[in-house]
């Protein structure tokens, strides 16, 4: 159950009428305490004395809603320009908050935020169902959160198909029109009958369909599988039941089989298809009270196993899915359900499992109005997590949702960032899902620029790492005891190539510094570090910047150039190209250079028989522009130098690409580094 903003959707009553108890707080565990063997691909092998405010892994997340348009996009009907910033401005909160993924939902009511070849457009698109976008949300979005190293899990409903109860509100093509037979009316809203075989099928097909399509990190299902309760209302499902439960005793073990089928399918499906995709399932936070099932939890409270037929312990000990992140949405204390006594209780559950623990928090209920008074507690919050730390099956927590995590009431985020995301984190290994860490990394240049220190490092071996870790020791000597904890991880970093670049903007200039670089694979198995790089105390002689079209306030060009991330010799997340034209249109690349002087000016892009074979790239000099010509077809993936030129001092427009050639094929802008000389 999520929040009295989505009641309409989610309805728990049972929970909500509870005496309240003083808040209690369990001792917080001793530095290094509740760290337990180091998991594959780890740099640590010594005991190491590690700090519990800096965690070297730790899921980090927020819920991006669209259902109701909750979070994103925040109204129908805005333009693609308008919904890409938005989104994009999610993803700027979750950097400075310093999460590493986002859950977003993109199938709210058996509809799509990709162009589905089995479903309709949402409406809360453009407020109008089966409406084209004019884009493709899903892409735009797994490229964005990628560009930023952060994991995108696809958020599916699986049955809910209308937060209404009329078939004829829905778009004529919509499969539940076509299938009349397969959907139910309750309490005001229409549901796919998760009884009928057919409807299992299609709707892990239609959640498939994202899966084999796009890159994304995990399919994350909510608490919706059999609708809540309401009253005395009965669940019309009947005929159904005689006619596929034969076997069973009564029609709440078949529903619960119905559900426990649709889970096992899905992760086998997911697994066979991805298995470097996790599966993840985001529960209500009481499976059974103790009073019920000697089993249960500590609690007294609406049970999801008989309420909505969802048998979570099982889908856990079967390891049927990667996490589980129950709804605790209560506070410590609260005498219906504990968050005290209900966090040990699912970590007992996932214990001996591969199934990985999460915790959903109530962020939207700091702060709040109507909400009891623990919750205008700035502290009630951080005093979770710090809970959490005694638990070490607990490996992070899902904040419910991003608006409230933006609203920031009374300070509470900033007090969990401040007590708990004050360096980042490595996502965590999801046990049994295969991967290897990658060879180590080497460092190749760390040179002191004019916003800080920048870095490029080069991939070990032959197999291009999915992502980079970059951290930085003072001084000259680095122990690995200093990659043990997450103190002194200053980003990760998506891998583009064979090359990496980062640029430490908190590097001081009379600082002393070794880097050290790490790399990761998909599933987050971290290779050993590489050879630290020093760096002294900045001079105000050497100067480099590197800079990519997706440099933020360092790139510009008109609409006419797309976006690509085609080929693997790109640098960074993605590159951007267009066809010549015999105009100017040039894309440009600025840089702040410190002094008048000589720089050599290099560029990246990827090559490619189709690319153009007359590339105009220009280089303001202080003599006006010049140009000279790359064959974009060869020589790709690499530095390549224009030359030394005579460069102006000053925050400007340095290189350019123009369309405007004889050649045939693609132009493309990808990356440039000038230094000084």
């Amino acid at each position: 159950m999520r929040t009295n903003r989505e009641s309409s959707f989610r309805v728990a009553a049972a929970v909500l009428a509870a005496v309240m108890l003083p808040t209690v707080l369990g001792p917080a565990a001793p530095a290094g305490a509740g760290r337990g063997a180091a998991p594959a691909g780890t740099v640590v092998t010594a005991a190491c004395t590690t700090d519990p405010a800096t965690p070297k892994r730790q899921f980090r997340a927020m819920w991006i809603s669209s259902v109701a348009n909750i979070d994103w996009p925040s109204r129908t009907g805005l333009s693609v320009a308008a919904q890409q910033a938005e989104f994009r401005s999610w993803l700027d909160l979750a950097q400075q908050r310093k999460m590493n993924a986002v859950v977003v939902q993109v199938r709210p009511t058996a509809d799509a935020f990709w162009p589905s070849t089995l479903e309709p457009w949402s409406q809360y698109l453009t407020g109008t169902q089966g409406g084209n976008p004019g884009y493709d949300p899903l892409a735009f979005m797994v490229a964005e959160a990628h560009a930023r190293n952060i994991e995108f899990h696809a958020w599916f409903n699986p049955y809910r198909v209308a937060t209404h109860a009329d078939p004829a509100r829905l778009v004529a093509s919509h499969p539940a029109r076509r299938n009349p037979g397969w959907v139910f009316p309750y309490n005001g809203q229409l549901y796919y009958n998760p009884g009928i075989p057919a409807v299992r099928a299609f709707v892990q097909d239609a959640m498939m369909d994202a899966v084999n399509r796009y890159d994304i990190d995990a399919v994350h299902w909510d608490d919706y599988f059999y609708p809540y309760p309401s009253g005395s209302v009965q669940i019309p499902d009947q005929a159904t039941y005689a006619q596929y439960g034969s076997g069973f005793a009564n029609i709440g073990d078949w529903r619960r089989d119905n559900v426990d089928k649709l889970v096992q399918e899905m992760s086998q499906k997911i697994r066979a298809a991805k298995p470097w995709v996790k599966f993840g399932i985001s529960p209500f936070g009481i499976w059974r009270n103790a009073s019920t099932d000697p089993l249960g939890s500590p609690t007294s409270g609406l049970q999801s196993y008989d309420a909505i037929y969802a048998d979570t312990r099982r889908w856990v000990q079967q390891n049927w899915i990667d996490y589980v992140a129950p709804q605790v949405y209560w506070h410590i204390g609260f005498a219906t359900a504990d968050y005290a006594r209900l966090v040990p209780w699912w970590s007992n559950v996932v214990a001996g499992t591969n199934v990985q623990l999460v915790i959903g928090q109530a962020t939207y209920r700091v702060g709040a109005s109507g909400q009891d008074a623990a919750w205008q507690n700035a502290a009630e919050l951080t005093n979770h997590l710090t809970l959490n730390r005694a638990h070490p099956q607990v490996v992070g927590d899902i904040h419910f949702s991003a608006k409230d995590v933006r609203a920031n009431r009374l300070g509470g985020m900033d007090r969990v960032a401040n007590d708990h995301y004050r360096r980042p984190a490595l996502v965590p290994i999801a046990a049994g899902r295969g991967g290897a860490a990658p060879p180590a990394p080497t460092i190749t240049a760390a040179t002191r620029v004019s916003n800080g220190v920048s870095l490029t490092f080069q991939r070990g071996g032959t197999t291009t790492p999915a992502a980079y870790a970059v951290y930085r020791v003072d001084g000259t000597t680095t122990d690995p005891c200093d990659l043990a904890d997450g103190g002194n991880l200053l980003a990760t970093v998506r891998a583009g190539g064979t090359t990496g670049t980062y640029t430490d903007t908190t590097a001081a200039a009379g600082g002393t510094y070794t880097y050290v670089v790490t790399a990761l694979d998909r599933r987050h198995h971290e290779s050993a570090a590489s050879a630290g790089r020093v760096v002294n105390p900045g001079s105000g002689g050497t100067f480099t910047v590197t800079v990519d079209n997706a440099t933020t306030g360092r790139f510009t060009a008109s609409g006419n150039w797309g976006t690509s991330s085609f080929s693997a010799q790109r640098h960074g997340a993605n590159y951007r190209f267009a066809n010549p034209v015999a105009a100017s249109d040039p894309a440009w690349f600025s840089a702040n250079l410190p002094s008048a002087g000589s720089y050599r000016v290099e560029v990246w892009y990827p090559a490619d028989p189709g690319y153009n074979s007359a590339t105009p790239y220009l280089v303001a000099t202080t003599t006006g522009n010049q140009t000279v010509t790359v064959d974009q077809r060869t020589g790709g993936g690499q530095w390549r130098s224009l030359g030394t030129f005579s460069l102006a001092a000053g925050d400007r427009n340095v290189v350019g690409v123009s369309r405007w050639t004889t050649g045939t094929g693609y132009v493309v802008a990808d990356a440039v580094r000038i230094t000084r000389v």
